[in-house]
């Protein structure tokens, strides 16, 4: 395993409603030690983590965060704020509801509207793959594919459930190959998050990985 090509790979998180600026900030000196990908905060703390780091290290943030059901309008907000913010990377949950209704017109709505609003910035789109059935990932890959998003990300960490190795290899195998997958919730262990790129995930997204080494 060639760890520090593996913690390129990561968004290395914190998103505890508890976290305090004392945490972020470390959460920021510590994705910068290692080279991680981003470092993946709450919206309230962008901009003074962008004081803070400035350009050397890219911050991810999230909308419509956890449950997805705000309206469009309420995640083009989040987005626009978090971007002048100082975001590069964006991470929103999908409207679970449309999901269910199979509202796949709506999905891809509200998807184009917050990567447009993106202006540029990589966009996440969490489908929370522990609440869908087997038809619904599928139909959600076919969705992030059509839709403008960057990655499909699996977990938020917050719900029932979070990646599988299963659903990674369903999601790789049935997005187009410019999207990317993002595995999260529930990796703990560098071998895990090994498995998950392996498997077909181009990021991880974890809080402990950092503690491993």
């Amino acid at each position: 395993m060639d760890i520090p090509q593996l913690l390129r790979h990561v968004d290395h998180t914190i998103l505890s409603p508890c976290a305090t600026w004392e945490q972020v900030k470390t959460a920021c000196d510590q994705a910068l030690a290692h080279n991680t990908a981003t470092v993946c905060i709450p919206p309230r703390y962008v901009k003074r983590a962008a004081d803070y780091v400035g350009s050397r290290l890219k911050l991810c943030t999230v909308v419509g965060f956890p449950n997805g059901y705000s309206t469009p309008e309420v995640k083009v907000f989040e987005t626009e704020d978090a971007i002048r913010n100082g975001a590069d990377e964006i991470d929103m949950v999908v409207n679970l509801g449309l999901v269910k209704d199979g509202d796949w017109e709506g999905v891809v709505s509200e998807i184009k509207a917050v990567k447009a609003s993106c202006k540029g910035r990589i966009l996440k789109v969490i489908v929370e793959a522990c609440l869908l059935t087997r038809e619904e990932k599928i139909n959600m890959c076919r969705v992030a594919s059509m839709s403008g998003a960057d990655f499909l990300k699996t977990s938020t960490g917050f719900s029932t459930g979070g990646a599988t190795l299963t659903d990674a290899a369903l999601f790789r195998q049935q997005l187009a190959p410019g999207v990317r997958l993002k595995a999260a919730g529930g990796i703990k262990t560098l071998e895990q998050a090994q498995s998950f790129l392996d498997a077909g995930a181009d990021r991880i997204g974890a809080s402990g990985l950092l503690d491993c080494l």
